[in-house]
Formats: C-alpha cells, sequence, structure tokens
C-alpha cells in the first residue's frame, strides 16, 4: 500500500459539503485520504445532498464564519498547509474570504519557495450559464492572479478570458488570453467535447463522443505550452466529477513535481524549464493519471447505476395515485441518485490507477481551424 500513496502532503481544502452523496469536499477528502494526503476541510456550505436534485435543506457559510474558522487554525498555529484546494464558494464575499485565505498562507510561506500550492476550481457556472450571482465572477477575477493553477470548464475559461471558444485555435487563444491577464502559470480546462473535428496529421481529431481535457504550463516568457488528453464520453450525468478531477490532480501534481527532482519542488509554483516539452510536464503526467482514475471509476458508477434503475423499475409501485408533475419528480429523484458517484466501493482506481489514455503535445500553429 504505501508505494500507491503520494508525497507526504497537507491540504487545506475550501469547499462545499453534502451528508449524502460525493460532491465538493465530500469528494475531495475522501479522494485525497485515499491517496495519503493529510486533508483539513473548511466547509463553505452545508447541504442534506447535491443541488442536482432540485431540492436540499442546508446553510451557506457567511463570509466572517470562513474568516473566523482561519483564524481558529491560525491562533494555534494550524496552517502548515503544502496546498490549498477551493471550490465552490457561495457568495462573492465568500469568494473574497477564501482568497484572503489563500494569500495569508502565500505569504507565509514566501520565504521558501514551492513550499506552497494553491490550486483553485472557479466554480461559476456550466453548459452557458452561470449558477451564481453576477458578481462573484469579478471576485474570481481578481482572487485568480494569485492561484497556481486554476481548473476552468470551458464555460468558466470562456468567462475569464473573454474568448468563445468555437474552434481548437480559439480555445489555444483562451488559454493564452488567461496566462497573460492573470499570470497565472498553470492552467487546466477541465472538460470540452470536440466533435466531427477536420485536422492535420500533427492534431489528430478523437471519435465522435470523447471529451478533452486541455492543459498548460507557461515557459519563462509567460507563453503557453499546450498538452491534451482524449477521453471517451460516458453517457450519463455525473455529479461531483469537477471536484474528484481536482482532488486527484493535488496529490497526482504534487507526487509528480516529487519525482521530476528537489530542484523543481524548490521552484516558486512548481514552473518546468523551458526546456521541458508539454507532454512531460508535470501537469500533463499527473493529468493522465487523474483521467485515467476518474474513467475507471465513473464507468463502474454506470454499470451500477444501470443496474439500480433496471432492478428498480422490476419492482416499481404502480403510479396511478400520483399526478404526473410527482410521477416525474420521483423518476428525476431516483435516477438522480442511482447516479452518485460509487468512489468507496472503487477506491482501489484511485491508487492505483489503469493508465490507459496518451498525452499530446499541443503547438497552436498545428491547430485545425474549426470544432
Amino acid at each position: 500500500m504505501s508505494d500507491l500513496l503520494v508525497p507526504e502532503t497537507r491540504v487545506l481544502a475550501v469547499a462545499s459539503h453534502v451528508v449524502y452523496g460525493h460532491v465538493g469536499n465530500t469528494m475531495a477528502e475522501f479522494v485525497m485520504q485515499s491517496l495519503g494526503c493529510d486533508v483539513a476541510a473548511l466547509n463553505t456550505v452545508h447541504f442534506s445532498n447535491h443541488t442536482g436534485y432540485r431540492q436540499f435543506k442546508g446553510t451557506r457559510a457567511t463570509a466572517q464564519e470562513i474568516t473566523d474558522l482561519y483564524q481558529g487554525l491560525c491562533q494555534s498555529n494550524l496552517t502548515d498547509f503544502d496546498v490549498m484546494l477551493s471550490g465552490y464558494a457561495p457568495s462573492a464575499a465568500a469568494v473574497e474570504a477564501v482568497g484572503a485565505i489563500g494569500i495569508d498562507l502565500q505569504t507565509k510561506a514566501a520565504s521558501k519557495p514551492g513550499s506552497f500550492f494553491w490550486v483553485l476550481d472557479p466554480v461559476m457556472g456550466d453548459q452557458g450559464r452561470l449558477y451564481v450571482n453576477d458578481d462573484v465572477v469579478p471576485a474570481y477575477k481578481k482572487m485568480i492572479q494569485h492561484a497556481d493553477l486554476i481548473l476552468p470548464n470551458q464555460f468558466e475559461a470562456e468567462v475569464l478570458s473573454g474568448i468563445k471558444i468555437t474552434s481548437l485555435a480559439t480555445l489555444a487563444e483562451a488559454i493564452t488570453a488567461i496566462h497573460r491577464i492573470y499570470k497565472v502559470p498553470h492552467v487546466i480546462i477541465t472538460s470540452v467535447q470536440l466533435l466531427k473535428l477536420s485536422h492535420s496529421d500533427s492534431t489528430p481529431s478523437p471519435p465522435d463522443n470523447y471529451l478533452t481535457v486541455i492543459g498548460s504550463t507557461t515557459r519563462s516568457d509567460g507563453s503557453a505550452r499546450l498538452f491534451r488528453v482524449d477521453v471517451p464520453a460516458l453517457d450519463c450525468f455525473f455529479s461531483g466529477t469537477g471536484d474528484m478531477f481536482a482532488a486527484l490532480t493535488v496529490a497526482r501534481l504534487r507526487e509528480a513535481v516529487f519525482a521530476a527532482g528537489p530542484e523543481l519542488r524548490n521552484t516558486a509554483s512548481w514552473v518546468s524549464p523551458d526546456e521541458v516539452v508539454s507532454a512531460d510536464l508535470p501537469l500533463a503526467q499527473a493529468t493522465l493519471k487523474v483521467l485515467s482514475s476518474m474513467h475507471s471509476v465513473l464507468e463502474r458508477t454506470m454499470e451500477a447505476r444501470n443496474a439500480e434503475l433496471a432492478s428498480a423499475a422490476l419492482v416499481s409501485a404502480p403510479s396511478g395515485d400520483l399526478s404526473v408533475e410527482e410521477q416525474q419528480k420521483q423518476e428525476h429523484l431516483r435516477r438522480t441518485k442511482a447516479a452518485e458517484v460509487r468512489l468507496v466501493r472503487n477506491a482501489r482506481f484511485l491508487r492505483d490507477p489503469l493508465v490507459q489514455f496518451a498525452v499530446q503535445d499541443w503547438s497552436k500553429e498545428d491547430l485545425p481551424d474549426q470544432l
């Protein structure tokens, strides 16, 4: 078991919490602990279940409550964190409070380059729409300039860069713009669907129904070093996958940086020398393991979901006493529950991923014009 654990890592995880299921810190804490990280969870909301059920009970932490919890850690000298992972915050003020924590931890570690690393998931929206208040966007734009790695999805990358992603070329432009505007050293756009691509020999198109994860680490001149990993899309919607990706990235990036040697781990923001090509970057190698673990867990989740739905269909009670609206509601709840990620039963794939994908180097000049 010990040889499957990542280097000893103390993580402050600031995100949401649910009683049932695996999203936010409920997902991230288990994932990172399974890989050997020591995780302190600071929860920004406390909900009964994730919002995909369309109904929940619970409370949202105020900015002051988030600050008070961190100050409690400070007063007892409990802030010796190697990494901070920040996710969902329920308001602009809460985003600012989380940002202040990250900046304070950076200040404490300033005398030792590379001793603290901030991974930020700018949770703002998806599928073309915001699901946070409009004032959260400028709060994130102000904060991410302090992060070492950000993990936006395609929509969030568009919001941050101001560039509509309609092609591989505009995707590269968006990442380049994020590097330039915010000076953030590492970026991964966590999900882009590339369907029916025109392609050149140097930029092969994935088959239909693939998701592409795009990442970059800057060179010393601030330019992007782009890489991509294509993975099969699974025909199911899962909640908490962004949180799983972020948590696995924390552990696997730390592992890859340590494997690169002491010089990199003592370098600010863990930015590799310019001669390291995209596919060999620690961020690229970490992403490969992350996606391999996720694909195995989610494949088995989908199998379990299908079996649960089939079993439920055989024993479902007559619905004659329910209105059409209530029947639809109950069906949605049943399907949402069946799709909860089977994390604990498949923890072995977190620790020992079956690597089945490949990292590709990217060059903007090689990109086709359209998706």
